[in-house]
């Protein structure tokens, strides 16, 4: 990675939306059952507790896994099909009984191409979500810049792509890697209705995010001298609203490019990040509610629990 240019620009704040389901709880379903005993009339059968959980119940096993319970397909996007950003690979669960599917984006880094965070791809693809590794229009795009091809991803995404009816486009996210993560800040900041936000080593010029308003999980490396943590990935946690719900996951001894390569501890916890807001599934709240504690591949963890979300 060379020397980086160019401080972004920021982008416009859109519309606020509501992050609550509307699901029934399991107590109706308790008591439309005693009420059919005591009745003798058939009860309606209670609503799921949360109708976006996708999969089995997780367990530390499955979210360290490199395969989910899903099997997966994939589709090339040609950078000739698409306008406002470089084209990509879609990966998606292939089962058409499990309902629609939450969804994200992933930009890669300065110089760096989608081949660069492909193998997040099928691992988040595999857990129950359709996810887009795209190619930005040149490989120095700044964060603002690649901030809005992660937007024109998602509405190509849910609008045109060949999955879109396998999408549910309220339930999206964005991931990024260095200026990916930058741009991954940006997008959250212009599009509020987005359900979560994962900086992967976020290299940004802008420090403050006080406007963000999408749950941020920003993801650092002890060892990073590119974008060292002092100057970029705390800055941006800690100017996150405290009312937010927000964690910062600092990588011990890991270096700038760690999420370049397969690496379990930013994959367990993006996709509980992910599961837990995008999907509004709380089963994955066990994972990231007590804070993680520091060990051999995590130097620091801060966060706000229990989440809202």
């Amino acid at each position: 990675m060379s020397a980086l240019t160019s401080p972004p620009t920021s982008s416009g704040l859109g519309e606020k939306v509501s992050r609550r389901r509307p699901w029934r709880s399991r107590a109706a379903g308790v008591v439309l059952a005693a009420l059919a005993l005591t009745t003798g009339v058939a009860a309606p059968a209670p609503a799921a507790a949360n109708p976006y959980e996708r999969g089995p119940d997780p367990t530390t096993a499955s979210i360290e896994a490199t395969r989910g319970p899903f099997a997966t397909s994939t589709i090339t996007v040609s950078r000739l099909a698409v306008t406002g950003f470089g084209g990509g690979t879609i990966y998606y669960p292939t089962t058409t009984t499990a309902g629609t599917f939450g969804a994200l984006s992933i930009a890669p880094g300065f110089t760096a191409t989608q081949s660069s965070i492909a193998w997040l791809g099928p691992r988040l693809a595999s857990q129950g979500f359709v996810v887009f590794t795209i190619d930005t229009l040149t490989t120095s795009d700044q964060p603002d810049s690649r901030g809005r091809q992660l937007l024109a991803s998602l509405d190509y995404l849910t609008q045109q792509s060949a999955v879109r009816s396998r999408i549910d486009s309220t339930r999206l996210g964005v991931v990024g890697h260095s200026m990916g993560g930058g741009g991954t800040l940006e997008a959250a900041r212009s599009r509020p209705s987005l359900q979560a936000a994962v900086p992967l080593t976020g290299w940004n010029l802008t420090k403050n995010w006080s406007t963000l308003q999408v749950p941020t999980l920003v993801v650092g490396a002890e060892a990073d001298t590119i974008a060292p943590v002092a100057s970029h990935s705390i800055p941006f946690y800690t100017s996150l609203p405290s009312t937010l719900d927000r964690a910062y996951l600092e990588l011990r001894g890991a270096s700038h490019f760690a999420p370049n390569s397969p690496n379990t501890t930013i994959a367990k916890y993006t996709l509980s990040w992910l599961k837990r807001f995008i999907d509004n599934d709380t089963r994955y709240e066990q994972f990231l509610c007590p804070l993680p504690r520091p060990d051999l591949s995590i130097s620091d963890y801060r966060g706000n629990c229990p989440h809202n979300g």
